[in-house]
């Protein structure tokens, strides 16, 4: 008979208690990588880089991405950690991150020309330090750009944060969002539950035009989640801060005025807007007794 770990064994004799013995055939089925120990096998974490990380929040509109975004940055900001917003056609049409509940942060207006690992190193070179980023309106980004994301996190240690609606009003993923999903270390959903008129959960962002729901159109036409006699942003002219890099040659959009910038409106003056439904509502596309075209449900 053997014992099994003989430091283990002397320790239970100290305690008064019989050491455990083990058959010869029983100590040949015990795997190596079982025995009790404190200490990692040889090489098994030694030489590893340190690394950023790359998380993805997403959700549907109106969960409340954005103010956790700015909630986040305030929380690393404080600890003395700084950082840069970075957003793509928010609602408001400047360049900032903006939340329903009214809170504002100037960001950069990232365009489809902007190297996004460039910029960390333009803002190093500029004596400015970056440990981490805020990204808004991830969805709308590049997967060039979420690469970009993935390598400043693995080579320089930046830690990415990207805030997106995963799907589009079609229920299709967005290109950005399905680069993060395929690249981020961790992909979370945003815990804010967000309904349908019906009381179920609600996960489609429905495209609404001239009161219908919309099945085909531009993959991007920014506009906002409100009711159908008050379409349009709810954010309030005296809500929107002024951006604080307004200016330079990374502020502002590129792509305002072009056939994928946000208004409320489609070129033929259409009103649009979006309302967050179920997916049995999304498919049928029924808005709702305040439609004026469903009735409650019995």
């Amino acid at each position: 008979m053997a014992v099994l770990n003989e430091p283990l064994g002397r320790h239970r004799e100290m305690a008064g208690l019989r050491p455990v013995k083990y058959s010869p055939d029983v100590l040949s089925t015990i795997e190596p990588t079982t025995a009790l120990s404190t200490v990692p096998a040889a090489g098994s974490r030694r030489g590893l880089v340190s690394t950023g990380t790359l998380k993805f929040f997403y959700g549907p509109m109106d969960c409340g991405k954005s103010t956790l975004a700015l909630q986040l940055d305030y929380n690393h900001s404080r600890q003395g950690r700084r950082g840069l917003l970075l957003t793509r056609l928010d609602r408001s049409h400047q360049g900032q991150i903006s939340s329903r509940m009214g809170i504002t942060r100037a960001a950069i207006e990232v365009h489809d020309d902007i190297d996004l690992a460039q910029l960390v190193r333009r803002s190093w070179a500029a004596g400015k330090r970056v440990d981490y980023l805020i990204v808004d309106e991830a969805q709308f980004f590049t997967p060039a750009q979420i690469d970009q994301l993935a390598q400043l996190a693995d080579d320089v240690q930046v830690d990415v944060y990207a805030f997106g609606i995963a799907t589009d009003f079609r229920g299709r993923l967005f290109p950005g969002s399905a680069r993060l999903f395929e690249l981020a270390d961790e992909v979370l959903p945003v815990q804010v539950e967000v309904l349908c008129w019906c009381g179920g959960p609600g996960r489609f962002n429905a495209r609404v035009v001239d009161g219908q729901v919309a099945r085909d159109g531009a993959q991007v036409l920014v506009a906002d989640t409100a009711g159908p006699d008050t379409a349009g942003s709810d954010i309030a002219e005296s809500d929107i801060a002024e951006s604080d890099i307004a200016g330079s040659d990374i502020a502002g959009s590129d792509i305002a005025g072009s056939d994928i910038a946000g208004s409320e409106t489609t070129g033929d003056n259409s009103a649009v807007r979006y309302q967050v439904l179920c997916r049995r509502h999304h498919r049928s596309g029924d808005l709702g007794p305040d439609s004026g075209e469903a009735t409650l449900p019995l």
